[in-house]
């Protein structure tokens, strides 16, 4: 039997050959009969796609799980990887892919519509179910082909958070706020506690960052220098690494967490100590409660790269902070690098205007002296 152990997982995997070509997956169990009989299993299916001319039934957690694999290494595979988590946890990880309907397709977009998801973020996990359809297909296994709903294209302008609207939005994450159903800040379990620091802290981090949201959820304690007051950044999604500068508040509140930290090699953990992973409920809710409808958490990142902007940080230096791989990724914020330089010109004009009037006033002065 074609059943051997990879690495140090604790699973089984079935490996063989069929028709000259090898096969090769996890049996997701470490009972050895269990294994063999999904092998005789799997080579029934072959056989009969190959000579009954049926084909194959996998689940769809199996087929984003391969198509995520067959993209390890390249620049997509984080984003892929980062996309899988709301696809499983939106379907039933045993439910087979060729039961995909248009009416799951239209429910998942409706609630991701419910939590504050963009129509763009949308369209990332739509391309993940695409992606993932079209390698089973092409492995040889039954697939559906339903019908995807439409998005509405992004041609909204830019938002971003006014001063503000920053206000109001923090105000909805202090930790220390009163809410209604629980009780005093003191009397709050150390777990709520801590979940409300997290969710302020990490909202601080993403408006004086501008880093996207993967990247400080999974930034760890190795990555942080308080000393240096720098950040040292991994970006997963452009593949490229960058050195941040903490400012007064995001190394107020990281002095304030080293001084708290416990075994966690992470910033902000999930329940068991692990990276945080995907988990922005409490901010999108934040937005909602501030009045702030339309806006989402990639809208902090917008808001850190407006301000500089409009502060005569040039497009190439944005580009730097953002950890873009294509000033033409940057270039969305052209129109307010215009605007800043257009007030500059008024300015330039205006002093010298004033330093011709000034010259003038003295010349008439002479000549009536």
């Amino acid at each position: 039997m074609g059943i051997v152990r990879r690495g140090g997982s604790r699973y089984l995997y079935i490996q063989f050959q069929f028709q000259g070509r090898t096969y090769l997956k996890s049996a997701k169990t470490a009972d050895q009969r269990a294994a063999e009989q999904m092998e005789r299993e799997w080579r029934r299916e072959l056989h009969a796609m190959t000579f009954l001319g049926s084909r194959p039934r996998i689940t769809i957690d199996d087929a984003v799980t391969l198509f995520c694999e067959s993209k390890r290494g390249t620049p997509n595979y984080p984003t892929l990887k980062w996309n899988s988590v709301p696809v499983r946890r939106l379907f039933r990880v045993d439910r087979y892919l060729d039961e995909i309907e248009s009416s799951d397709l239209e429910r998942l977009k409706r609630d991701r519509e419910d939590e504050g998801v963009s129509h763009a973020t949308i369209r990332h996990l739509f391309n993940l179910i695409r992606g993932a359809s079209k390698h089973a297909r092409r492995l040889g296994y039954q697939v559906a082909t339903p019908e995807y709903p439409g998005l509405r294209a992004s041609k909204r302008r830019l938002r971003y958070l006014s001063r503000e609207d920053e206000t109001r939005f923090l105000l909805e994450l202090d930790p220390k706020r009163p809410v209604k159903g629980l009780a005093p800040y003191a009397e709050r379990h150390q777990a709520l506690r801590k979940a409300m620091w997290d969710a302020y802290d990490l909202a601080i981090m993403l408006l004086d960052t501008g880093a996207r949201y993967s990247e400080i959820a999974g930034l760890e304690w190795r990555q942080v220098s308080l000393d240096d007051r720098t950040l040292n950044l991994w970006r997963p999604k452009v593949q490229n690494e960058s050195v941040l500068f903490m400012t007064d508040r995001v190394y107020d509140l990281l002095s304030r967490r080293a001084s708290e930290r416990g075994e966690s090699p992470y910033l902000f953990q999930n329940r068991s100590g692990g990276k945080r992973g995907y988990a922005g409920q409490s901010l999108r809710k934040a937005l909602r409660r501030a009045g702030l409808s339309g806006f989402t958490i990639h809208t902090l990142r917008h808001t850190h790269a407006t301000r500089l902007v409009q502060n005569g940080v040039s497009l190439y230096e944005v580009k730097e902070v953002l950890g873009h791989a294509d000033i033409k990724t940057t270039m969305r914020y052209a129109h307010l690098d215009r605007n800043v330089v257009l007030r500059r010109a008024r300015d330039v004009i205006n002093t010298l205007n004033e330093r011709v009037q000034s010259s003038a006033g003295v010349v008439k002065q002479r000549n009536d002296e």
